[in-house]
């Protein structure tokens, strides 16, 4: 009895040696262990956003594990880019006045590239969109400013999944 459980219980595990979990980057990308991420370039007229959008997109990096973060120097890619355009679109507007707005729907858009220490491109040129929405107070630059990190958490995911995952 022991015996034949035993058996069946091997031969459970045995299917499952070819599987691992954990991250498993493109095949493009299999030599790339390691990322830097200089500060992006700011094409917007929203001040310091470069910086908000840099550090977030570093920490998912770090959060999802699949790409370790370094300096340039000693990175097997380096992922360059600028954010291009912030886009407040109006998504809800006051019932029985289409003019007065009450939520606002925030898009961050970046492009980006990453290249390869002996400077071939390997991903990219690409770009990537984060949105959020946010409503309307009395004061809608400070609604939007505060509705900024949100958007760039969301652009953040989206890029590191498109690097990490290939699509």
């Amino acid at each position: 009895m022991k015996a034949s459980l035993a058996t069946i219980l091997c031969l459970a595990i045995s299917g499952c040696l070819g599987y691992h979990v954990g991250p498993v980057k493109p095949y493009y990308l299999r030599d790339v262990h390691t990322v830097a991420v200089p500060t992006f370039r700011n094409r917007t007229l929203v001040p310091r956003v470069e910086v908000l959008v840099t550090d977030t997109l570093i920490k998912q990096f770090q959060q999802d594990g699949t790409f370790r973060i370094t300096g340039d120097d000693n990175a097997d890619a380096t992922l360059s880019g600028e954010i291009s355009r912030i886009t407040r679109l109006p998504a809800r507007s006051v019932r029985g006045n289409v003019l007065a707005t009450t939520e606002f729907s925030l898009g961050l858009t970046v492009k980006y590239t990453l290249t390869a220490r002996d400077g071939k491109s390997l991903a990219g040129p690409g770009e990537v969109t984060g949105t959020t929405s946010f409503f309307v107070t009395s004061d809608v630059t400070t609604d939007e400013r505060q509705a900024l990190p949100l958007a760039t958490e969301d652009l953040a995911t989206r890029l590191v999944a498109q690097l990490s995952e290939g699509w």
